[in-house]
């Protein structure tokens, strides 16, 4: 059974560095926790990261850490195969790229080229140009996109700096996504109503066999619950549901741990998706990983998405969504196929 529990001394035998951030205070902390890595000076983080003809499969195994400033745009309007939870002005930004966790059906694997992890060090960059947005108008976004922020934390401290900068920003709404077990985070930030911690949720089936590195079905669970005791607003996420012979059964018993861990009467909403995922990223997918069910799975492209054909997404949407309402009320259950809650909307 699969932890994460790996990831609070996770090795990067080496951490490319960029020049220009050496002397950056989360540069000088990251290279103390790794006294004993080889550090290597680089010019530009694409000069590595982008490089071409890498094995990303064998990276993932051993991956490099990059230390870079992201000099361009950091935040980017949502994409439509993504949830907007019902408010208007949707957006995510990526202050890492590329994720600890190796999860097989990860769209990052076809996103990237590279299975080297970047932290881009001038986080406060990022915050200029949120605020920038909020003088325009209200923002949700989602800070643990192209990564698992929580996971690396431990190395960054972006959780709580997201925390401490939503809080003072009364239009910001942020959602931090995560596969991850911690449970200390919440001991060290003040809960806010703006602050969502989103849990993805798979049976322990699916983590075993496809999630590698992440916490279990049970770890996570009990994480989301502390979260809501201190007070945050959790949010519970069936996303991407995987098909599987017996998915019936392995997706009943997950919700039976649901049940066991979680009191749904404090959930602010729940999430169901079946998988999908762009057909160009499926495409360097199945070049690189043949013997990936997953990946070689004969999906139907609709608008230049890949999916499950319509009977197996139906049936497993449908399926799940019956079982999730015996533990909470339908307007707080979404769907990906709909850019809206099912009766009604948010907030905004």
């Amino acid at each position: 059974m699969s932890s994460g529990k790996d990831l609070f001394n996770f090795p990067f035998s080496h951490i490319y560095v960029e020049e220009k951030v050496m002397d950056h205070p989360l540069t000088k902390s990251i290279l103390a926790r790794y006294a004993k890595s080889v550090v290597i000076p680089i010019a530009h983080y694409k000069d590595i990261f982008n490089r071409p003809r890498q094995n990303y499969g064998l990276q993932k195994t051993a991956p490099s850490l990059i230390l870079a400033k992201n000099t361009g745009a950091s935040v980017f309007k949502g994409a439509p195969v993504c949830q907007d939870f019902g408010y208007d002005h949707f957006y995510y930004t990526s202050c890492t790229r590329n994720c600890i966790f190796d999860c097989e059906y990860c769209y990052l694997r076809g996103m990237y080229g590279s299975g080297n992890v970047v932290i881009f060090v001038n986080l406060e960059d990022i915050f200029s140009e949120v605020e920038a947005l909020l003088k325009e108008h209200p923002v949700y976004l989602c800070v643990s996109f192209d990564t698992d922020l929580i996971a690396l934390d431990i190395l960054t401290g972006y959780v709580s700096r997201w925390a401490e900068f939503t809080k003072e920003h009364k239009d910001l709404t942020i959602e931090i996504r995560t596969k991850s077990f911690r449970k200390d985070l919440f001991e060290k930030i003040a809960p806010c109503d703006r602050v969502i911690f989103a849990y993805t949720i798979s049976p322990q089936e699916i983590i075993d066999k496809y999630e590698k590195r992440t916490a279990s079905l049970s770890d996570r669970l009990d994480a989301a619950s502390c979260a809501m005791r201190k007070g945050f607003p959790v949010r519970l996420c069936f996303d991407p549901l995987i098909y599987v012979k017996n998915w019936k059964d392995v997706y009943t018993s997950m919700c039976s741990e649901v049940k066991k861990h979680i009191d749904a009467h404090q959930l602010k909403d729940i999430s169901v998706g079946s998988f999908r995922i762009s057909s160009e990223y499926i495409k360097k997918l199945r070049r690189d990983f043949p013997a990936s069910s997953i990946c070689q799975f004969p999906y139907e492209n609709r608008g230049g998405v890949m999916e499950y054909p319509e009977s197996i997404k139906n049936d497993m949407e449908n399926t799940l969504i019956t079982m999730l309402q015996t533990l909470i009320s339908e307007e707080k259950i979404y769907r990906t196929d709909s850019l809206e809650k099912n009766n009604g909307g948010t907030e905004k």
